[in-house]
């Protein structure tokens, strides 16, 4: 027979991850954000083009004048709704990338969560194991911080 206090439990816990602003950290999310921006830009062109070669095979269709209008209209706004949003996206990422050149070296900021699992017994404070965070510098982990 086993020992009740010997009795462990697998639990899953959400591991902050955070990172040190160095210039090499501030580069690369520069670059990361610069290349959303881009990819954005190019899904503007395409959206751009798209509804152009719509409006030119709605207009080739022969029908009455009033229902190709009202039918490019209608994929003008369509275009207009997704532009919009991507436009949203682009600003969004605008003020990402301010805010990352406005940061200090030596600031700490996260870089989102890893699961990790872990055992639990009898008598363990479970806020304290709870509460666990890795630190990273450049990509290498300087500092794993709580209860393991």
């Amino acid at each position: 027979m086993t020992d009740p206090m010997d009795t462990k439990l697998l639990l899953r816990r959400q591991i902050s991850v955070k990172a040190v602003v160095t210039p090499l950290w501030k580069e690369d999310a520069q670059r990361q954000l610069q290349a959303q921006l881009n990819q954005i830009d190019i899904q503007i062109q395409q959206l751009d083009l798209q509804l152009q070669q719509v409006i030119g095979e709605l207009r080739k269709t022969g029908e009455a004048q009033d229902l190709v209008n009202a039918r490019i209209q209608e994929v003008q706004a369509q275009a207009n709704n997704q532009k919009a949003q991507l436009l949203q996206q682009k600003n969004t990422i605008l003020q990402q990338l301010d805010q990352v050149q406005r940061l200090e070296d030596g600031q700490e900021v996260d870089q989102g969560q890893v699961d990790n699992f872990f055992y639990v017994t009898k008598g363990d404070n479970l806020i304290q194991k709870m509460q666990v965070e890795i630190l990273m510098r450049d990509g290498v982990i300087e500092e794993i911080r709580g209860t393991l």
